[in-house]
Order: structure tokens, then C-alpha cells, then sequence
């Protein structure tokens, strides 16, 4: 089987939970939806091309091994807005365009949005069986390095703080997917090391669980299930439907000596 095995690390990133009220919450790692609006977005699919991103959703199944939760940082948000009836039949192209009001008629709203710092994950992708996945893996990796639209890490604030280097991989499983990726990243990384030793970036840690979805072959029992409201219906009006998520707790000892480990 093969695997398209790509990171995710950043300074900052944002894994969008159910909002309630002013409170925008983050997942420790990627939802399903922001896999595939990434990878979308590397495609160059509009948002309102709800047929393409669909068949991304369920082209594919999706494995995410955490490598690092990072800490998290909650920001105190405030933003002006114009009254809805000041924006009907009037186009916004822009922030600037929104804003084309009096200024008595803005008004402030305040929201609590949370971050995760310095958190990384490894993404695995299988072409599901029994489908027909519109693009193939090779296909998405040469987009992701080279993407038509700016790629981010949940929200647009979220560049990358890595180089995504996605591989496509010959394995048994995601697990075993992860692990030689973990073993190429590292022997990549001390080829590029400078005349005095330096290497770029740094060593990968290990994977300490793993999520996946009904439609891939993880190698690892899991050892939860969750319902998490990520499964994308519409891009464009921000809907999404409940799906189940597989949990696997990665014990210390199931490692490589070349990095994450995951096979044992």
C-alpha cells in the first residue's frame, strides 16, 4: 500500500473546534476538514467548488500522528464590524470594502481565540479502496511543494514553519508509514548539513498517538473513539457533520532510534 506522509510544524497553528458563542477553541492536531482544505488549497480548488472538495473528503482516508502538542496560547480578539443591513447589496472585496461605513455605525465584537505553539504532526493519506480518488498521491505530493494558493496551518496567521516535504510511501500501514518517514527525514536532514556540521531543522520526535479515520489502514489498535464535528460539507458556508476518530496511544518504548517511532 502507499501513503503520502507530509509534516505540519509551525510557530503558531489552530485546529478549529465547535465555536460556542465568542469562544474559538483548537485541537491539539489537524481536524479532517483542515487536511483537505489544505491540500485544496495546494490543488488550487476555490472555495465554492463544493464537488471537488468533497471528492477530496472522500477520495482519501486520514491518519495524524502528533508529534508534539506544543503549549497553548490564548489570544483576547476584538474586531470592528458594520451593521448587517449596511452590507446588503453592496460588494466587499476587501477588509477596506467592509469597513466603508460611517464609523458611528461600527460596532466592536470581542471573541476568545485559542493557538498551539510549537506543535508539529506527521499527516498520512491512502486512496481509499473501493473509490475513485480524483488525484493521485503523486500527484498531491507535487502540489503541496509546489501550492497554488498560500498554504496555513488552520488560520491564515498559521504559516508554516517547515518546509511540508511530503513523500509518497510504500508501507504496510500509516504506522509503519510514519516510521520511514521519520528514518528518510533524518538521513535528508544530515545530507544537508553545512561544512561545519549544522543540519536544518531539527530531529523529529517521537509520535506520541496517533488519530484516524474508518478509511485507512493504521497498523494500531485504537485505544478511544471520539465524535468529533469535522467531516466537510460545505467549504464555502462553513458546514461540517460529526464523524467518528480513532485514538492510539503511542507507548514510550515502541520507537526507532532514528526518530518518531512507531513500528515495532
Amino acid at each position: 500500500m502507499h501513503y503520502l506522509v507530509f509534516q505540519l510544524q509551525a510557530p503558531l497553528s489552530s485546529w478549529g473546534e465547535s465555536a460556542v458563542g465568542e469562544f474559538r477553541g483548537t485541537a491539539e492536531h489537524p481536524t479532517q476538514s483542515a487536511v483537505v482544505g489544505l491540500v485544496g488549497a495546494a490543488l488550487g480548488l476555490l472555495r465554492d467548488d463544493e464537488a471537488a472538495h468533497a471528492a477530496l473528503r472522500d477520495g482519501y482516508g486520514v491518519a495524524v500522528a502528533l508529534l508534539s502538542g506544543g503549549s497553548l496560547l490564548r489570544d483576547y480578539h476584538t474586531a470592528q464590524v458594520p451593521p448587517r443591513a449596511a452590507l446588503k447589496g453592496r460588494p466587499q472585496a476587501t477588509r477596506r470594502h467592509e469597513l466603508a461605513v460611517p464609523r458611528t455605525a461600527l460596532s466592536t465584537i470581542l471573541s476568545t481565540r485559542d493557538y498551539r505553539q510549537n506543535a508539529g504532526s506527521l499527516v498520512a493519506m491512502q486512496s481509499r479502496s473501493g473509490g475513485t480518488p480524483p488525484h493521485t498521491l503523486a500527484d498531491l505530493a507535487s502540489a503541496l511543494r509546489h501550492p497554488k494558493f498560500t498554504l496555513y496551518l488552520g488560520r491564515k496567521t498559521c504559516a508554516p514553519g517547515a518546509p511540508l516535504w511530503p513523500q509518497v510511501i510504500e508501507a504496510e500501514s500509516a504506522q509503519a508509514g510514519f516510521a520511514a518517514y521519520a528514518v528518510l527525514f533524518e538521513a535528508a536532514r544530515r545530507a544537508a548539513a553545512d561544512n561545519r556540521g549544522r543540519q536544518p531543522l531539527e530531529p523529529l520526535p517521537r509520535v506520541s498517538r496517533i488519530a484516524f479515520d474508518d478509511h485507512i489502514e493504521a497498523g494500531v489498535p485504537h485505544d478511544l473513539s471520539t465524535r468529533r464535528k469535522d467531516r466537510l460539507i460545505r467549504r464555502k458556508g462553513w458546514q461540517f457533520a460529526d464523524r467518528t476518530e480513532y485514538i492510539a496511544i503511542i507507548p514510550d518504548d515502541v520507537c526507532t532510534e532514528a526518530g518518531p517511532c512507531t513500528s515495532v
